[in-house]
């Protein structure tokens, strides 16, 4: 056998959702070159991993890391999560194609003005491969930048024929480029007043390329249902999958209704390609928007260019030293960003227990106090979910993290242990890993992440980033 690297005495936890078995895995190059039990040649490198889990690399189904992907190419935020691919371009925002000065909301998630430098979609893949990051790459196009790309500032209306001809023209372009499919994010006042016409008028663009149809919802809270009809409409109007992102019920009166909309997902999964993301907390983070402020019970200010000391501080205490009511606050606050506690425990599990439920952290890595989730979401639910609450089995938090995504995304020869696929892996301690990064202290590298490969070079040590970056730009399995 030839082989780089043998890792042996692991517990195999293929991706797949099967049972775990003990095993070896030997790495050639960028590829598994074996899996199973069989015997080391004496002259290649063995790590010894005790009996910990050797997994697929994680795929992180839903991040903004867009520009933090140029911006700090180690990704320790993700690589320390056992995190080798993340898909980009979510909620209707992507840092290409779109080349401007002024950055409004919620494009500015993304990171500061000077990323917005790429007048094409192909120019920010291409920059992600001449530098390239630590991370694989899963990119979407958002429909918002798309919006903002053709329409400027005048946002606020229908695009007409000729502006939806152009969207669809950018989105071509982004298609023959290398994007996965495109996401929506009409909660957001650039894309609140497009119609359903016009999303499906730009989406045409998707119709015989299997690709992905990924939205943030025009309603998580009380009209959540009539927002996931329209979604799935769209999906069938341009044949696409539909990726229901960060799935959530907001504001306390809609507690509970996660049966009613993962009923609506399974019966709709009979007759469309349909899949969803969900992170572990029950909180929420985005732009300062009052309607978020007014059905959250708890809302924390992630960042404020109006008021800086408002930082990482509780809104209310915010209100009540400036003696401000509502709307005098978001005008002295804004642009900024919150968290906000808005959804049931309960609802997130149960979403979790859905068998076409991935994992998506969601987090906004330029935050200056980001959402903890940025930093631990997938330890979280490897010690919550799986080791504390017994919510998932082991091979089925690894499977929604891995094999599945790799599925619903067309992945080629990733999200398993198979011999010849690309050897992303990721070692672990099953009873010792736990996510340190808390709402009040968020910034904070998790425990029992041991090692991580992407293409077959270390990327994670326990401890550091290796500083590395073997990440490439993935393709559809259809293009691959």
């Amino acid at each position: 056998m030839q082989a780089d690297l043998i890792i042996t005495n692991a517990l195999l936890v293929d991706g797949s959702g099967a049972d775990p078995v003990h095993g070896h895995v030997a790495i050639l190059g960028d590829r598994i070159a074996a899996v199973g039990n069989f015997d080391c040649p004496p002259d290649v490198p063995v790590l010894d991993a005790g009996g910990r889990v050797l997994a697929p690399g994680f795929i992180d189904s839903h991040t903004h890391d867009d520009g933090y992907l140029l911006a700090h190419p180690d990704m320790t935020p993700k690589v320390s999560q056992g995190v080798t691919s993340v898909v980009t371009g979510n909620c209707g925002i992507s840092l290409a194609p779109l080349s401007c000065e002024a950055v409004p909301q919620p494009l500015d998630l993304l990171g500061p003005a000077e990323l917005f430098r790429f007048a094409t979609f192909a120019q920010w893949l291409d920059a992600l491969r001449e530098t390239p990051a630590a991370t694989n790459v899963i990119p979407l196009v958002g429909h918002t930048t798309l919006r903002v790309a053709v329409m400027g500032e005048d946002v606020g209306r229908a695009a007409t024929a000729d502006e939806r001809q152009a969207m669809r023209e950018l989105l071509d372009a982004a298609m023959q480029a290398g994007a996965f499919g495109v996401s929506t994010g009409t909660f957001y006042p650039p894309a609140a007043a497009a119609p359903t016409d016009e999303i499906i008028d730009v989406c045409a663009a998707l119709s015989g390329r299997e690709a992905i149809y990924a939205t943030h919802l025009r309603d998580e809270a009380d009209h959540i249902v009539p927002a996931m009809e329209e979604a799935l409409t769209i999906g069938r109007a341009v044949n696409a999958r539909v990726v229901f992102s960060h799935h959530k019920l907001a504001g306390s009166k809609n507690h509970g209704r996660s049966r009613e909309t993962l009923d609506m997902i399974t019966a709709a999964a009979k007759s469309q390609p349909v899949c969803l993301d969900c992170h572990p907390y029950p909180a929420t983070s985005t732009m300062l928007r009052l309607d978020r402020v007014r059905i959250a019970s708890r809302t924390m200010i992630t960042w404020s260019k109006g008021y800086p000391a408002a930082t990482g501080r509780d809104y209310a205490d915010v209100k009540a030293e400036l003696g401000l009511d509502d709307e005098a606050m978001l005008a002295r606050l804004a642009p900024a960003g919150a968290i906000y506690f808005l959804m049931d425990p309960q609802d997130v599990r149960r979403i979790f227990e859905h068998p076409l439920t991935m994992v998506g952290s969601d987090g906004l890595p330029f935050d200056p106090h980001p959402h903890p989730r940025q930093w631990g979401t997938f330890p979280q639910v490897l010690r919550r979910l799986v080791r504390e609450e017994g919510v998932l089995t082991l091979a089925a938090a690894i499977h929604r993290m891995t094999g599945l995504a790799a599925q619903q995304y067309g992945l080629a020869e990733r999200g398993l242990l198979r011999e010849g696929y690309h050897a992303d892996l990721v070692l672990l301690n099953p009873e010792r890993v736990n996510d340190l990064a808390t709402f009040e202290k968020p910034v904070q590298i998790s425990e029992g992440i041991d090692r991580v490969w992407v293409n077959g070079r270390p990327v994670w040590d326990g401890r550091q980033a290796s500083g590395e970056t073997p990440g490439q730009v993935l393709r559809p399995r259809a293009s691959a």
